[in-house]
């Protein structure tokens, strides 16, 4: 049995043809960011807020901070669930504001501060919960979505 030497490879034509894809996926990638196709994507803010049903009546919800603490400057909590008709809403801790629906504002925010979502009637086994925070940058981000 005779064996023979092959010296080739790759061929030049698909050698080439390969270098010609890599630069023009690489000039691609780089107008993508020169030209700012990349630069819309916002930067997502590390607030952490829980809440807690205390009782029929009550929902708690606490700032627990975060990486983004010291950029946040509000936060607006709303409870939604089968509410009999007409059932008044307050809200209590540090500069709360009350709305006619069971929402509360509270602005300025500090780490530990809790928002009271008071009812006189009771909510339903599923109180959906929503927080959104806003920053001083003019942004906004839903904090916190749940059922409690």
């Amino acid at each position: 049995m005779k064996f023979t030497k092959n010296d080739e490879a790759v061929s030049p034509v698909i050698g080439v043809i390969l270098m010609v894809a890599i630069t023009v996926i690489l000039a691609a990638v780089i107008a993508a960011f020169v030209f700012g196709m990349a630069g819309n994507i916002q930067k997502t803010k590390v607030v952490a807020v829980t809440a807690q049903k205390i009782s029929g009546t009550q929902i708690n919800v606490v700032n627990q901070g975060g990486q983004d603490q010291g950029s946040l400057v509000a936060l607006n909590a709303t409870a939604t669930g089968p509410l009999a008709a007409d059932i008044p809403n307050a809200c209590g801790g540090a500069a709360a504001v009350t709305f006619s629906t069971p929402q509360c504002y509270l602005k300025p925010v500090a780490v530990g501060d809790v928002i009271q979502l008071k009812t006189t009637g009771n909510w339903a086994a599923k109180t959906e919960v929503i927080v959104i925070g806003s920053f001083n940058d003019g942004s906004s981000q839903v904090l916190l979505d749940s059922y409690l």
